[in-house]
């Protein structure tokens, strides 16, 4: 029972912090605090401060409390699964999705993705080709190979408005996770006419293998992000053995 009042706990309290009725910076109600406000015993209040903790919300300092600390970053694409309309959404920014190429009868380009550990074959793919022009600037070029095996048919409109709405609402896949991997490379006479680059400029390239719940792969992406723009951040906390 005390399990799922912690849970409950940590959902409201989560809330609370997304809406920002608790900010970045300020100290969440103490563990004593928290058995008043919400009738629960001080061990179930510490259990909920410490999934917050291991989440990446808050950091607890001694003698002082719960203090709320940047977490924006696992709702940024590099580190999450995250679509850009939700990102837009949740972040307040202005995106446009332009697409410049669209194949629906393609080879999936093996070479570029067997970094990333995964058996591949040049399997059918719709490949399609897109800009991500965000508040106004081009930055960043995406790279997307669907299986026809999975997926038998993109519809181009699901490309320029959401492809994840498109397989989630439209087609009831369920998407479990990605693998993903983060390099350098100098701008391709491509990148600097879709992105106004310079001659010599360099992009970051995000390569994602995305699978779905049942572990099949469906999704090859090459993102290609101007460098200038590129920020990569996470969280880690270190655990001791």
């Amino acid at each position: 029972m005390a399990v799922n009042k912690a849970a409950l706990v940590y959902q409201d309290l989560l809330q609370k912090i997304d809406a920002e009725v608790y900010p970045i910076g300020s100290y969440l109600p103490s563990e004593h605090q928290l058995c008043e406000l919400y009738g629960i015993s001080r061990e179930t209040g510490r259990k909920a401060l410490a999934t917050l903790a291991d989440d990446g919300y808050i950091q607890k300092i001694r003698g002082k409390g719960s203090i709320v600390i940047e977490h924006r970053q696992y709702e940024f694409p590099v580190s999450g699964i995250v679509s850009y309309k939700e990102l837009a959404a949740k972040l307040h920014i202005k995106t446009e999705n332009v697409v410049y190429d669209y194949q629906p009868d393609a080879l999936l380009p093996v070479a570029d993705f067997t970094s990333l550990g995964t058996e591949l074959t040049e399997a059918p793919v719709t490949a399609i080709k897109r800009v991500r022009v965000i508040n106004g600037e081009p930055a960043i070029i995406d790279k997307d190979y669907i299986l026809k095996s999975v997926v038998p048919d993109v519809p181009k409109r699901a490309a320029e408005e959401s492809l994840y709405a498109y397989f989630e609402d439209q087609l009831g896949l369920t998407i479990g996770y990605a693998t993903k991997e983060i390099t350098m490379a100098p701008a391709t006479e491509e990148d600097r006419e879709h992105l106004a680059l310079n001659k010599g400029a360099y992009v970051a390239i995000v390569s994602s293998v995305t699978s779905l719940t049942d572990a099949r792969a469906f999704q090859y992406t090459e993102s290609r992000h101007r460098a200038d723009r590129f920020s990569f951040r996470d969280f880690a906390r270190r655990t001791k053995k």
